[in-house]
């Protein structure tokens, strides 16, 4: 995938943007998706590049109708790295209403990242 493409990455795989003082009003709204991924990510890392573009080789494997998307870049909003006590990006937090289930650190593949939420799906729907 070209740069050219990756920089239009939120416009092509539509995510919402939310900063810090946004989330927990935006994780307690009223969702018809029972789980919500929050992507943090940075302008210029390698990493987050890597995860954008297998994200974006097949967008209809990660644009689930159970899956809310939420990101925001932490290089321009510090107090959402911190909240969350990030030391490397791309990171991955998954939360259910606004109770955080977990986190995916670094970016695992497209395989290993899908089989994590739908282990996290099939977990909320038993409950």
């Amino acid at each position: 995938m070209a740069d050219a493409q990756l920089s239009d990455f939120f416009n092509r795989f539509p995510m919402r943007p939310i900063a810090s003082a946004e989330l927990d009003a935006a994780l307690a709204e009223e969702a018809t998706q029972p789980l919500t991924i929050l992507f943090l990510w940075g302008r210029n890392c390698p990493n987050c590049d890597i995860a954008k573009r297998a994200m974006m080789v097949a967008p209809e494997r990660f644009q689930l109708a159970d899956i809310r998307w939420f990101h925001d870049n932490v290089y321009d909003d510090f107090d959402m790295a911190t909240r969350f006590g990030v030391h490397g990006i791309p990171v991955f937090f998954l939360f259910h209403g606004r109770r955080q289930l977990g986190k995916i650190t670094s970016w695992p593949g497209p395989d290993a990242f899908l089989d994590v939420i739908a282990q996290q799906l099939r977990r909320i729907s038993a409950t």
